[in-house]
């Protein structure tokens, strides 16, 4: 059973009761004992009855097919598969066990709705897919017991570390050993264009998406677009192993899973990267005003490519950035393999789990 499949498995167990889940994977033939994580993952609540949320994707995948995995699942399930590959065992959403040990570690990683299915007594640690900002956290969580919060990247630390005393950085781990580079002679396309922009979208087709096609064309490059949230993981997969390069357009990220996907699978990036405010319009201008290093590829170096900050930015240094992926100058599964495996990742996230809960005993 893949880890998808368990945790549509595990997922049917009921929030007020639940048998205890099976460990995953096996404990350790050798090395010391590590403590067995207790992880908690759910994208939906109960809309309509108790119990809906299992039967609602069922329903949805039987009409549309199969849908689309969400960053959230997709953290959620390379956490699971890097601690697959290191060994660490863990339970996933088993409700009933958590509430007979209020003493040890609740890892919820999914939708905060979670923490309002019954009275938490467990020192938690939170995220990466809990909030936004600290500005629509629900003042209950001051009443919780001992729990971390953890954060995609250093510049959103920065921005929550004023409202949460203890945030955390992780990043999640790549699939490397799925996202791989294609062989030269596959490569027919020039550029993928992905085009991420989340908001004022036709202000940006015309200032931003536009001009880079036309420039693009006028150089002779040959260009696929894919758009966040219209494809499926499989059809990017194919266009990264056709494509030579990526444009990543998006106004910033706190992790960029798709934008280290290229990377793991050899595509050099010539990334947007405007800096600037945090501009989410949910929270900015008026909740939240943050300039502290925002950044669309805050895991990044010249090994991976380079950035841009507006079109005129792009006009400039497309030739630059061109005539070294014709070189081979950048190496940007390098910086993948050195910084965001799926076995580093999980790693972090234990030693962070370790760290909360030696800190909730002193």
């Amino acid at each position: 059973m893949d880890v998808a499949e368990r945790t549509r498995a595990d997922s049917a167990s009921l929030p007020h009761g639940g048998a205890d889940a099976p460990l995953v994977p096996a404990a350790p033939a050798t090395g010391r004992e590590r403590m067995v994580l207790n992880l908690f993952f759910e994208e939906r609540d109960d809309r309509w009855f108790p119990g809906d949320r299992r039967i609602r994707p069922l329903l949805r995948r039987m009409l549309l097919g199969k849908s689309w995995i969400s960053g959230q699942r997709r953290v959620f399930l390379n956490l699971c598969a890097g601690l697959d590959r290191v060994g660490i065992r863990y339970r996933v959403n088993d409700y009933g066990y958590i509430r007979k040990h209020p003493e040890e570690l609740a890892c919820i990683i999914g939708r905060p709705f979670v923490l309002d299915w019954f009275a938490w007594k467990n020192p938690l640690l939170l995220g990466v897919a809990m909030y936004n900002h600290p500005a629509e956290a629900p003042e209950r969580l001051n009443d919780l017991q001992t729990r971390t919060i953890l954060v995609p990247c250093t510049w959103y630390a920065d921005m929550c570390r004023p409202f949460w005393p203890h945030v955390e950085v992780w990043p999640v781990g790549i699939e490397t050993d799925l996202w791989t580079p294609a062989p030269a002679e596959q490569k027919n396309v020039d550029v993928l264009l992905y085009d991420k922009v989340r908001w004022e979208h036709d202000r940006y087709e015309t200032e931003l998406i536009e001009p880079i096609r036309r420039h693009l064309e006028t150089s002779g490059r040959t260009v696929k677009v894919i758009r966040y949230g219209h494809y499926k993981e499989d059809d990017y997969k194919t266009a990264l192993a056709h494509c030579r390069s990526m444009i990543f357009l998006c106004e910033h990220e706190s992790q960029g899973i798709a934008c280290q996907q290229a990377l793991s699978s050899g595509v050099p990036v010539f990334a947007w990267d405007r800096s600037g405010p945090w501009q989410d319009p949910e929270y900015f201008p008026h909740k939240v005003r943050y300039e502290g290093g925002v950044s669309s590829v805050p895991y990044f170096d010249a090994r991976c490519g380079m950035t841009f900050t507006d079109a005129n930015g792009f006009v400039s240094d497309w030739n630059d950035f061109w005539s070294h992926v014709g070189a081979g100058d950048f190496a940007p599964r390098d910086y993948v393999m050195d910084n965001l495996t799926l076995e580093t990742g999980a790693l972090h996230y234990y030693e962070i789990a370790e760290a909360v809960m030696q800190r909730h005993t002193r």
